[in-house]
């Protein structure tokens, strides 16, 4: 099975509820788990906030934050799934903003990617994985990957 079928199969049988709120990976998480038959089950909505406006104004991010630390940064991962959270009807969201290259700079490099895990009645979750150079569309996989991970790590734990 996929991560994605894995995903669907646990948070249906747990009643969990999932929201996405997706920058450098573009709604890939989103498809991932709605390529899946049965994923309306279990997935409530995706924000899909490329641009800092859109986590503005989609996801309630606040311009000081983006100003102060940046996109790519866990303060701002942080309120991305809070806002998801918030803004929906989900247990758990996700929310995942990096550098998927290629460029980066030597403070926020290349493979560079912050995630966000906010549930219901818990505190959020975030770290920073540095995946490297390897290119946009593997950096992208692999974060869409690793937010799966992310999700059905946190569905396992409240099961």
């Amino acid at each position: 099975m996929s991560l994605a079928a894995d995903l669907v199969e646990k948070a249906t049988e747990t009643g969990a509820l999932i929201a996405t709120a997706e920058s450098c990976t573009g709604g890939m998480i989103g498809a991932a788990i709605t390529d899946i038959a049965g994923s309306s089950a279990m997935f409530d909505r995706g924000f899909i906030t490329y641009s800092n406006a859109a986590k503005v104004a989609m996801l309630g991010v606040c311009p000081e934050t983006l100003a102060a630390h940046g996109a790519v940064s866990e303060h701002v991962v942080l309120e991305m799934a809070e806002g998801a959270l918030t803004r929906s009807q989900s247990t758990f969201a996700v929310s995942v903003t990096g550098i998927a290259g290629p460029g980066g700079s030597e403070h926020k490099p290349e493979g560079r990617v912050c995630f966000g895990l906010a549930r219901t009645g818990q505190e959020t979750q975030v770290e920073t994985v540095e995946f490297g150079a390897m290119g946009r569309n593997e950096v992208r996989r692999a974060a869409r990957d690793h937010a799966l991970r992310l999700l059905l790590s946190a569905i396992d734990g409240q099961s």
